[in-house]
């Protein structure tokens, strides 16, 4: 088992619980589906930490594949798949304990400075790791980061800060669906590359 094998099978193991936690959020809100009021905002977060999750996935492979085995680097991971799972674990309400009917869009504004806040960190520190490490070995400026980057950095940072700390409530309705979409546009452009590749051939390997 190679030192990054082993790191992600505790770092995947953490994120994929994040990923159950939404799942079962979700279905348990179709289980008591009627004692919920049912809105846009609530799913729509949903969809957005779970494609943002999913790019933790994609990080670790480029950011730690090189990677020696390291304490700290566990210490690390537990740091950040535990505060995914901790805006997972709010972001649908557990209904069977609130003795009364739900709000799918009241349970947004209850909880969404914890669920961007959790996000926003979990990001950060990501991104710290980065430029610490590349920074480090001196590969910083042989690693071409385009304006794309530079661009969607800055539509992440904003986005979250404006859904975790902005009072105003189109102000924070509109940082989500910029989110949203910056999210499926760098989804269709990765879905592009496999489609200019020609796909993958399923007779190989």
């Amino acid at each position: 088992m190679s030192a990054f094998e082993f790191f992600f099978s505790f770092y995947g193991l953490l994120l994929g619980l994040s990923v159950a936690e939404l799942v079962s959020g979700f279905s348990r809100v179709l289980h008591e589906r009627e004692r919920i009021r049912f809105g846009w905002l609530t799913p729509l977060l949903a969809v957005f930490v779970a494609i943002d999750i999913a790019t933790f996935w994609n990080q670790a492979w480029v950011i730690f594949r090189g990677a020696p085995f390291n304490f700290a680097l566990l210490v690390l991971g537990l740091v950040v798949a535990g505060t995914f799972y901790v805006a997972a674990s709010v972001t649908f309400p557990r209904v069977a304990m609130e003795g009364r009917d739900v709000d799918l869009d009241d349970h947004f504004w209850a909880q969404r400075r914890i669920v961007f806040g959790c996000v926003l960190a979990a990001n950060l520190l990501i991104a710290l790791t980065f430029f610490a490490i590349t920074g480090l070995s001196g590969e910083i400026g042989q690693i071409a980061l385009g304006p794309i980057f530079w661009i969607g950095m800055a539509i992440f940072i904003c986005g979250t800060s404006i859904g975790a700390f902005a009072g105003n409530h189109k102000l924070v309705i509109g940082a989500l669906l910029v989110l949203v979409a910056y999210h499926l546009f760098t989804t269709a452009r990765a879905l592009n590359v496999v489609i200019q590749a020609g796909g993958w051939s399923l007779l190989q390997g």
